[in-house]
């Protein structure tokens, strides 16, 4: 049997925009590519708004774009274009992601779950309660919701830079527990970072809602629809109160995740249409009229096996993870040190978030990961040990996006804040990602393999 590749299908010519291409393709194709731009984005941002050129970052930020259609117009500055709409569509990828484990992966059942649950619960409990302790009674206490979060880019792209070291149980645990995380950080932010409803515009989004849920039901797959009445659901929920990127994760709760043929039938399909194509290889392709319905007949049967939500994912995840998330993080990462540094150091809410985000993290998975296993409720993956578990709880420490995502609603109205918080994001995440990376390196050195006793 011929060996299969996931690869792409290699080009029999190179045309010149293949070439130049090609370097930043293979770039993109690496498991730490997103965070690598992620946190080229965040460096960018902090040295930008720090330097001489500090007012073009300023007025880049704060420019106003709108739409006009007939009566219809919006103006927002740049900035609410990143927070509200373009998040919206990462919020989108977080909802089909989240889709896919509930279906196929991890959270599809208690027992394949219980661990890396167990982890993010932890994960949110004790760097929620530390910050409010040491914010309880004063306005700052608002951003108990920040430290709660991991940033998955980040954390993934750790992992990443150890290659082969890392086995896959782990990588399959880090991405689950930030995916139960990511739940968490949506039902805190659309119940307690919701200021004031409006039912009307609430029942609007309802019905937008339920009209991609009857899309569903009777078998509607035109991703064109989906949007239409998706941008719909968007403006209702922003109008509403609750924040417009709760939409992302509505919308693609009701995208199809059924396939319209069977397996069996694509495969014997398919390789009727191979066939078709192996009997005469001396004719070119474009000149044969029975190879070229063959090709087009593999292309609708591709289409008709693969989900609505798995293209969907496939189109969107590289624009997320190299446009719209390093956006996010040129427009929030910016930091006025000077002047400020000491003061937000020894701020509350940046104490409590470092400390968070630092001690609660990897306390709070760590312990709640030892606990189910103790218990009995849950047990460690194939050739994963405690101490690989122990570094990914200071990994999970790494809650750059989400954080930055939760201290803008938490801080809205008191920009000082806002920034002080930011600082306690980007130094809490960096010693975590630092610490992390040091255990992982030490738990994965040879001599270091799992027990069989250990993996319970």
């Amino acid at each position: 049997m011929a060996h299969f590749s996931t690869a792409p299908i290699a080009e029999t010519s190179k045309p010149l925009a293949s070439l130049v291409s090609a370097p930043f393709i293979r770039f993109a194709r690496m498991g730490a590519a997103s965070g690598i731009v992620l946190l080229v984005c965040a460096v960018v941002a902090l040295f930008w708004a720090n330097s001489a050129w500090a007012d073009l970052y300023k007025s880049l930020i704060h420019v106003h774009l709108g739409v006009t259609a007939g009566e219809f117009s919006i103006q927002k500055p740049s900035e609410w274009w990143i927070n509200d709409a373009l998040m919206a569509v990462f919020f989108f990828i977080v909802g089909l992601e989240i889709k896919r484990e509930v279906l196929i992966g991890e959270l599809r059942s208690f027992k394949a779950a219980s661990l890396p649950v167990f982890a993010a619960v932890g994960g949110m409990l004790v760097p929620g309660l530390i910050y409010a302790a040491v914010n309880m009674g004063h306005p700052t206490i608002r951003g108990w919701g920040v430290p709660m979060a991991t940033d998955i880019a980040f954390a993934l792209g750790v992992l990443a830079l150890l290659g082969k070291r890392v086995p896959i149980g782990l990588r399959v645990f880090l991405a689950t527990l930030a995916i139960a995380d990511d739940i968490g950080a949506l039902l805190v932010i659309a119940v307690f970072y919701t200021e004031e409803l409006q039912l009307a515009y609430l029942g609007y989004a309802g019905a937008a809602l339920s009209l991609m849920v009857a899309f569903n039901v009777a078998g509607v797959r035109k991703v064109w629809l989906y949007w239409s009445v998706g941008l719909a659901l968007w403006w209702f929920v922003y109008q509403s109160g609750v924040h417009a990127t709760i939409a992302g994760v509505l919308g693609a709760m009701t995208i199809p995740a059924r396939s319209r043929v069977d397996r069996g039938a694509f495969i014997d399909y398919t390789r009727g249409a191979v066939d078709v194509l192996d009997k005469d290889k001396a004719t070119p392709l474009h000149t044969s009229p029975t190879q070229q319905a063959a090709v087009q007949g593999i292309e609708d049967a591709c289409q008709k096996v693969q989900t609505p939500m798995q293209s969907l994912e496939h189109a969107l995840l590289p624009w997320v993870s190299f446009l719209i998330v390093p956006l996010f993080a040129l427009a929030n990462a910016g930091v006025v040190l000077s002047g400020s540094l000491t003061e937000a150091l020894s701020g509350r809410e940046t104490l409590g978030i470092i400390l968070g985000l630092c001690i609660g993290k990897p306390l709070g998975i760590a312990l709640f990961s030892f606990v189910a296993l103790r218990s009995g409720l849950a047990k460690l993956p194939t050739g994963v040990t405690f101490k690989m578990v122990h570094a990914c709880s200071w990994i999970a420490g790494i809650g750059f996006t989400m954080s930055l995502f939760i201290a803008n609603l938490a801080f809205a109205v008191t920009p000082d804040r806002l920034d002080h918080a930011k600082i306690g994001i980007l130094v809490g995440s960096a010693i975590s990602g630092v610490i992390g990376l040091a255990l992982l390196v030490h738990a994965t050195r040879p001599g270091n393999e799992p027990r069989a006793e250990a993996r319970g």
